[in-house]
């Protein structure tokens, strides 16, 4: 783990992987329909967090061996009744910058639903679901640079 461009922040390697795709409803799931992101947008909109910059589904990225851990999110919503028959979620957003070679970093935000509210479709804790505008030239298996600010999240193991 390197110390970023601004000192401040922690570059991690990353590599992107298969997610379960309910976020971008691109699974099919009639529960979900267009997918998560797009039936959250409104209820995080009402709650002052607007999300629409952000291609509405989730890039997943690996950051293993490593594990993150949260310490103080950029924004917490608690308690979002967005579904109309599963129970309010906890979600956090942290800043992340993503750099890849050969093209300009992309700025988003790490999206993290708390485990102990949600109801299904867990991540492994290696994995991180980034929200980002449409971005060429992702796939699977793409390496990455995440560059998170040191005092939003800390990351562990090697």
């Amino acid at each position: 783990m390197n110390r970023g461009q601004s000192g401040g922040d922690l570059m991690i390697s990353a590599v992107i992987v298969p997610g379960h795709r309910v976020a971008s409803g691109t699974n099919g799931n009639p529960r979900f329909p267009g997918g998560t992101i797009r039936m959250q947008l409104p209820h995080f909109r009402a709650r002052g967090l607007d999300l629409d910059a952000f291609y509405p589904g989730t890039l997943n990225v690996s950051i293993a061996p490593r594990r993150f851990r949260v310490l103080s999110p950029r924004q917490t919503v608690p308690a979002l009744k967005w579904h109309p028959e599963d129970p309010p979620e906890d979600f956090s957003f942290f800043d992340v910058t993503v750099h890849r070679t050969g093209t300009p970093p992309v700025r988003g935000l790490i999206y993290h639903p708390h485990p102990e509210t949600k109801p299904t479709h867990f991540q492994t804790p290696d994995v991180l679901e980034l929200l980002l505008p449409w971005t060429e030239g992702l796939a699977y298996g793409t390496r990455l640079e995440l560059e998170v600010p040191a005092g939003q999240m800390t990351f562990s193991g090697d």
